[in-house]
């Protein structure tokens, strides 16, 4: 999977995990940016690269 369209999504995730008025939706949110994120640390060992992602 592409490198970018994961970041994007993970960071779309995170800023509408911020403008969530229910803690619900909030987590839902939370935890999908931290399904990107798992799979962004997985891409990027295949590839070979630092991982220098960090994710809440």
């Amino acid at each position: 999977m592409d490198l970018n369209y994961l970041f994007h999504r993970h960071q779309v995730s995170m800023m509408m995990a911020a403008a969530a008025r229910g803690s619900e939706a909030r987590m839902a949110h939370v935890q999908l940016a931290g399904r990107y994120a798992r799979q962004i640390a997985s891409a990027q060992t295949a590839l070979g690269t630092d991982r220098t992602f960090v994710a809440a």
